[in-house]
């Protein structure tokens, strides 16, 4: 008899489990091609988490930017490019966080006549959507050619500052802010952060063009809420520039010139600007306001409806400013916040000053530290 013998070929350990899906190999394909064909938009929710969670943070900019809009693809992002990231610092938004940081760097280490511009303009498209706010705190000024052979140790002075200003002109922000339409807030110092041993006094020289060309970018930004330009060395003449391009602001809420050059006559300027916008915040610590300039202070106060925080601390108003700014207080129904620390006040400011808290209701804080009020 003929007996049928049955052969078993097949591979033991095979499972149908090993073959992938096929939407799995599309998704591999997707990501895979993603730089050239980034179809995105068109999954399902589920496939399109899946896709970003492989993306590669290494994709253009020029790809990404206004195609994923996935929160853990910007943490990845964000996390691999700084060891430190407070999200808190950016709306608690990752994307806007990479965006504005971004562009600071790029801002930060720019050098005029030397960096291509294009640069900064190829990512206005990509980055105008998400940038909020943006600190920069340093900004370099151009390269010098004509660096002297043999320069003699006397030179290091403050003229030095002086020299051939043409060529000290830091980058005209005017293209970049004006061309973010949701920027709220610009902290800037001119200023190089670690010279170490090639300091020169040139390396923080905030010039007129600067001057003139930042005021004009700020007025032009019309959602601009905070504005800080500290550390800058700005003296009464740029005062005067920028107060007149903010006086019509539509925004402005809070401005922090401390740690400046500003005397009297800047601070009749500024003056002025508290009585005719709607600044909330004034800052002008450790600068140079003497018993004029707080006295022109005192008169904006008086006229103020918005102001509720000024700080002069560091400053020399002594007992006739601090006594002009008592009695606009006794007007005053605005301001909540004082700060007149280290001003050189005594008695006189002080006797003003109980008079103010006696009648006063708006006030909830002053600061007289570093004076001598005495008994």
């Amino acid at each position: 008899s003929f007996h049928t013998r049955r052969c078993i070929a097949e591979d033991p350990s095979w499972s149908l489990v090993t073959v992938p899906y096929l939407t799995e190999l599309c998704l591999q394909h997707i990501v895979h091609n993603f730089e050239k064909n980034p179809i995105l938009n068109y999954l399902l929710p589920e496939h399109q988490r899946k896709v970003v969670d492989r993306l590669s943070t290494s994709l253009p900019l020029s790809v990404t930017a206004n195609i994923v809009s996935n929160e853990d693809y910007w943490k990845r992002c964000c996390m691999e490019r700084w060891h430190v990231c407070d999200v808190s610092n950016h709306g608690d938004s990752w994307k806007r966080m990479f965006f504005e940081r971004h562009l600071e760097n790029i801002l930060k280490f720019f050098i005029p006549n030397t960096t291509d511009p294009k640069q900064v303009l190829e990512l206005i498209p990509l980055c105008k959507s998400y940038v909020q706010k943006l600190e920069i705190d340093q900004f370099l000024p151009p390269v010098r050619v004509d660096q002297k052979e043999e320069s003699n140790d006397l030179t290091d002075t403050e003229e030095d500052a002086d020299f051939s200003e043409a060529y000290m002109h830091h980058y005209n922000l005017k293209n970049i802010i004006t061309a973010l339409p949701h920027l709220e807030e610009l902290h800037l110092t001119y200023g190089v952060k670690s010279c170490g041993m090639n300091f020169e006094w040139s390396l923080f020289n905030f010039t007129e063009q600067d001057c003139s060309n930042l005021a004009a970018a700020v007025k032009m930004c019309h959602n601009l809420k905070v504005f800080k330009l500290t550390r800058s060395k700005v003296d009464d003449d740029k005062v005067k520039v920028l107060t007149r391009n903010l006086l019509d602001h539509p925004c402005l809420l809070e401005l922090d010139l401390s740690h400046n050059l500003i005397r009297d006559n800047g601070a009749q300027a500024l003056g002025k600007l508290i009585s005719h916008s709607r600044l909330e915040t004034l800052d002008l610590c450790n600068n140079q306001i003497h018993p004029r300039g707080a006295q022109a202070l005192a008169q904006g106060l008086a006229k103020s409806s918005t102001l509720t925080s000024l700080n002069l601390r560091l400053n020399f108003v002594e007992d006739k400013g601090g006594e002009a700014i008592g009695h606009a207080l006794l007007t005053n129904t605005s301001l909540k916040s004082l700060h007149l620390g280290s001003n050189n006040l005594s008695e006189a400011t002080a006797a003003v000053f109980s008079q103010v808290l006696a009648q006063n209701t708006t006030l909830a804080s002053i600061n007289f530290s570093c004076n001598h009020l005495r008994l």
